[in-house]
């Protein structure tokens, strides 16, 4: 009866075999050896050659990180842009709270993110940020704005990041169409940066997504702010504080987020984490 239908409920299966609900319970998880899950939401439903791809690219990227490890996090550059809300809610286990047996559950009023917002497009490395640009709400990235950002990154790179002066930057961006259009590339090439292979819908392939910008909303949850300037002050204090080892550790989670990829045939490599129904 489960296995033709995954979603079945114990009480209905507690009703059809006319037994109890404990009895069938204790059935399905000592003697059947299941357990009911709620899976987790990921970014696509990916499609075979998506799977593939994400594959092809994490074996690309593995086999330069395991040729010289030091070398690849020296030479390592990303950039990925991301909405800093001037308020953006707590999520509820950051809103969660102790209290006592007798005290009545804890409510609050459902809030939703502001519309006044800043785009921020972050260039960091193993060291740290080399540096942020920050955009308004009423403007837009196009071809012209971001190829000026490459051109700000060369500069500071060569400021920032001496060790580079003579190496080729491994450059790793994502599919934007800004960031693809021939006039990118062209500077790409121009600058004499290499591009890393990264495929679409793969933020858990991409230390932006699942340790920068994740820690940075979690640190922002709750906070209101007025202006633009406020947003972008309490972002640049809450970089600056950090050592230069936190950088270093969400660049090197890559290399096991590729061996999982490529060991789950191109599936999400969070895919197998989910949330248990108590």
């Amino acid at each position: 009866m489960i296995l033709e239908d995954r979603k079945l409920k114990l009480i209905s299966l507690a009703e059809t075999l006319k037994i109890s609900k404990e009895l069938v319970g204790h059935i399905v998880h000592e003697y059947l050896g299941m357990r009911k899950l709620c899976a987790k939401w990921v970014p696509r439903e990916l499609t075979i050659d998506q799977k593939q791809e994400r594959v092809d690219a994490s074996e690309q990227c593995l086999e330069l990180f395991n040729r010289n490890r030091s070398e690849f996090l020296r030479r390592y550059v990303t950039i990925d842009e991301t909405c800093i809300h001037y308020y953006t809610p707590e999520s509820s286990r950051h809103s969660s709270e102790w209290i006592a047996r007798d005290e009545l559950n804890p409510k609050r009023g459902k809030t939703q993110q502001s519309a006044g917002k800043v785009m921020a497009s972050v260039f960091w490395d193993a060291h740290g940020i080399i540096f942020i640009d920050y955009l308004g709400k009423e403007k837009t990235i196009n071809s012209d704005y971001y190829i000026a950002l490459l051109e700000c990154l060369k500069n500071e790179i060569a400021k920032k990041r001496p060790h580079l002066k003579k190496k080729k930057v491994l450059f790793h961006q994502n599919n934007a169409l800004c960031h693809k259009s021939t006039k990118t590339m062209t500077k790409l090439h121009e600058l004499g940066f290499e591009l890393l292979p990264r495929p679409p819908y793969s933020p858990d392939l991409t230390p932006s997504d699942f340790f920068l910008f994740s820690d940075l909303k979690r640190m922002l949850a709750g906070k209101k702010f007025k202006a633009d300037e406020e947003v972008i002050a309490e972002t640049e204090a809450y970089f600056e504080a950090k050592h230069k080892s936190y950088y270093k550790n969400g660049i090197e989670k890559l290399e096991d987020r590729f061996n999982q990829c490529i060991a789950l045939d191109g599936n999400y490599t969070y895919i197998h984490t989910y949330s248990r129904i108590q």
